[in-house]
């Protein structure tokens, strides 16, 4: 009879259930593996070796076979030393087969038999859920799985440790859930001198997840704005948590198992490459598109950054997700996240200002700028040119409102939104409204439509560009409290809309 036990292989954030099976038979002693194993997976004969001779275990002197199955799907990770240990424990008569089939095993093995915390295990708790398993992990890794409260998760310190719970020596209590955070910023909107027009762009776009282009010459403050968005946004639902919390899980940015209520903020540097910002690479991880899933991903000095990775953001700014397809992956990450991007406008900086510009003004910022192209230009809702404060405001006393303030209008904006459209699950904030559901809810009054057609017949706006403005006016109107769309409300979004062309 074979000794059998369940783990998992990852594709994306999907855990693909995986049996492990153990055979001994006459013959030389040997120990192989089979089933497509990486690496990491091979040189896990030598670890489980050393972890049971640790423990003064002997391998049996026959011929061990470990077999993964599905044998097709690629085995990728250390986290299979735990249950080729246990399969193998359990052939030797150590372990009850009988218990090993009812459980789910993941974790790496130190040559003197501790369990190391391995990626994933939130996604593999989730798996052993829907298949009605028990889940052994490292003890690492027990708060971070144990929010998955459907199934018992079972985190030991050690290869025995497992072994004396199995024999009932020394049973290990059931893991709890690690803390549910909400990380405070100092950074508050009322350190900004100035820049109104770009506070109220920032509140427009924490309400509707809008996304964000600021224009502006060097120290005008787009950074300092940018990183006090966090500030205004509401806090993760549960669901949107244990939805980022998946991709951070698989890409090890999980702390002490812990869950976060804060938005992520990304800020990748404008060198990073493609497989960096969309994902890929050994194993095809999550990109930093799909790290700030249901956050902020800020693109600072947006211009410079390649221009084959910034045309890749067009397709996930629409569908809310990224397909990763190589050779040997085809995986799907969501990435449904507000892209705030900020940009020089020109490659000195100082276009608008004639005594500290270059001598190829203003040809240079027309250069400069058409490194952004129109297609992705076209799915910026809010543009706007971000100017230098004066040295007069700098010596001024702060007077803006606090973020707290705009923090409190933007959740009840939010939760207009959410009330509006409960029957929508594809449906969040207002950015992803579209078809019947945007007439129906974005139809502005006679005067705003007047307003819109005009502005549409003059600027040239495109189809996409019209139905954004709709949808920022059904946001701003959201923040006034109102229920229908007025001229006041398509004109500030129009407002908006077309100082990109002017930029």
């Amino acid at each position: 009879m074979v000794a059998r036990i369940s783990t998992v292989a990852f594709e994306g954030i999907d855990a693909k259930i995986v049996e492990v099976e153990c055979a001994l038979s006459p013959g030389l002693p040997g120990f192989a593996i089979v089933g497509l194993p990486d690496k990491a997976v091979s040189e896990a004969r030598e670890r489980v070796r050393a972890a049971l001779a640790s423990m003064s275990v002997a391998l049996p002197p026959r011929k061990i076979t470990i077999n993964m199955s599905p044998a097709d799907m690629p085995k990728e990770g250390s986290h299979f030393d735990l249950p080729i240990a246990l399969a193998l424990l359990a052939e030797a008569g150590l372990v009850s087969r009988e218990e090993l089939a009812g459980t789910m095993a993941i974790g790496e093995l130190s040559l003197d038999g501790s369990l190391i915390p391995v990626l994933g295990a939130l996604p593999a708790a989730l798996a052993a859920a829907e298949h009605e398993l028990d889940l052994i992990c490292p003890k690492a890794c027990g708060a971070e799985a144990a929010w998955i409260d459907a199934t018992k998760v079972l985190a030991a310190d050690s290869l025995a440790g497992v072994l004396q719970h199995f024999t009932g020596q020394s049973p290990i209590v059931p893991a709890t859930a690690g803390q549910v955070t909400t990380e405070t910023t100092s950074k508050d909107l009322a350190e900004v001198k100035g820049q109104e027009r770009a506070k109220r762009a920032l509140e427009i776009a924490a309400a509707g997840r809008h996304h964000l282009l600021m224009v502006g010459p060097p120290g005008s403050g787009k950074s300092m704005l940018a990183a006090r968005l966090p500030g205004i946004l509401p806090p993760l639902s549960a669901r949107e948590a244990l939805e980022t919390s998946m991709i951070h899980s698989v890409s090890g940015l999980l702390d002490a198992g812990g869950i976060s209520q804060t938005r992520p903020f990304r800020a990748p540097h404008h060198t990073a490459s493609m497989a960096a910002i969309v994902g890929g690479g050994r194993g095809a991880k999550p990109g930093e598109i799909s790290l700030a899933h249901n956050g902020i991903l800020f693109m600072d000095e947006f211009p410079e950054f390649n221009r084959q990775t910034l045309e890749t953001l067009r397709q996930p700014l629409e569908t809310g997700d990224v397909t990763v397809a190589r050779a040997n992956a085809h995986l799907r990450y969501p990435s449904r996240f507000l892209l705030v991007a900020a940009a020089n406008p020109c490659k000195c900086g100082y276009l608008t200002d004639a005594g500290r510009a270059c001598n190829r003004a203003p040809n240079c910022g027309a250069d400069y700028m058409s490194k952004i192209s129109g297609p992705l230009l076209d799915r910026f809702d809010l543009r706007l040119e971000v100017p230098p404060v004066s040295f007069q405001d700098l010596d001024l006393p702060a007077t803006g409102e606090p973020s707290s303030a705009i923090a409190a209008r933007v959740a009840d904006a939010r939760a207009r939104q959410t009330e509006r459209y409960a029957h929508q699950p594809e449906v969040t904030t207002n950015c992803d409204i579209e078809g019947d559901l945007l007439a129906q809810v974005a139809t502005p009054d006679q005067e705003g439509r007047e307003i819109l057609n005009k502005a549409a017949d003059r600027f040239g706006l495109t189809a996409r560009g019209y139905h954004r403005v709709l949808r920022v006016a059904r946001t701003i109107a959201d923040l006034d409290g109102a229920d229908h769309l007025g001229r006041s409300h398509v004109a500030e979004a129009l407002g908006y809309r077309l100082a990109g062309q002017a930029a």
